[in-house]
């Protein structure tokens, strides 16, 4: 059985005078997924979400939500999404919970004290919640503006950048938070994001845009390889290294090997093995380290495009 559509783009265009920001995009967005949507300054990526959001009228092509026609169903659509769209923006005169509460009678649904809390609690802000925002960091109002994208529990989450700002360990909790919220709750994730490796780690699909227009869309796991991993291997003695790894099968899977540095192409098991082999045969390994990443497809892709 397919899953169900949540986002339907179709040859969706916006031009700002003699720049195409957006030029003919199509994607699918499907129930539960965390969707990683990525692409260099200057992609495409805020003038799409803002189209999503209704906060722009694209010149042409269809935006589908929940399969309904974004410009014909936009209050139904927009009280079924919550957002971060770039800078969150609050009454810093007021308090954390007083502003939520606000948000949350502009949102149309009944949003209870309790349900205020647990939203403060889930992104950290609980003890904070009576401090005027005007005393928050930068960091303390991305949570915010997490906490108010979650406050009427929204089907489909969009987030712009939501881990700017944030200290590594507040990256952590948010990357948990997408994963909870994905998983636990079966909320489907639109994250837009220029931290690689945070979307590596908890996106399933993504597209990855160049100058408006999408270069690869599909599941990370297919277009990352990731059953193949190319790992660099430095050793002390590079011609004792490739005369005991000559007759075996490790050869068939060297890339190149230059300057004390051999390249191989291996499986994530068969990394330990090939350390085991050659600490073994008293060839000393100085580093062993795995190089696919989201980073280099990234940079593949987006150099290919421009070249």
């Amino acid at each position: 059985m397919d899953k169900e559509k949540i986002i339907e783009i179709e040859s969706l265009s916006k031009q700002f005078k003699e720049v195409k920001a957006v030029s003919g995009l199509n994607l699918n967005v499907y129930n539960g997924d965390v969707f990683g949507f990525l692409g260099p300054n200057g992609a495409g990526k805020s003038t799409t979400i803002r189209m999503l959001t209704s906060l722009i009228s694209p010149d042409s092509g269809t935006i589908k939500i929940f399969g309904k026609t974004l410009k014909e169903n936009r209050i139904q659509i927009l009280r079924r999404i919550g957002a971060i769209v770039e800078k969150p923006d609050f009454y810093g005169n007021l308090s954390a919970y007083k502003n939520l509460e606000i948000l949350g009678k502009m949102s149309g649904r009944e949003i209870s004290p309790k349900r205020i809390m647990e939203m403060l609690e889930l992104v950290g802000l609980e003890k904070r919640y009576k401090s005027r925002v005007k005393t928050f960091s930068h960091g303390m109002k991305q949570r915010m503006g997490l906490a108010q994208a979650l406050l009427h529990d929204p089907d489909l989450i969009i987030l712009d950048e939501p881990t700017t700002g944030l200290d590594p360990q507040g990256m952590k909790e948010i990357r948990d938070l997408i994963i909870y919220l994905s998983k636990e709750k079966n909320k489907t994730i639109f994250l837009s994001s220029h931290i690689l490796y945070e979307v590596e780690l908890v996106a399933n699909r993504m597209i990855i845009l160049n100058k408006g227009t999408a270069q690869v869309e599909g599941s990370v796991e297919e277009l990352l390889n990731l059953n193949k991993l190319r790992v660099t291997l430095e050793v002390g003695d590079t011609e004792k290294a490739e005369a005991t790894l000559a007759n075996t099968s490790w050869i068939n899977k060297l890339e190149s090997s230059v300057n004390g540095k051999m390249i191989f192409n291996l499986s994530p098991e068969e990394v330990p093995e090939l350390n085991r082999y050659l600490v073994q045969k008293n060839v000393p390994v100085n580093a062993l380290v795995p190089t696919r990443s989201l980073e280099e497809f990234f940079l593949n892709i987006t150099q290919k495009a421009s070249g």
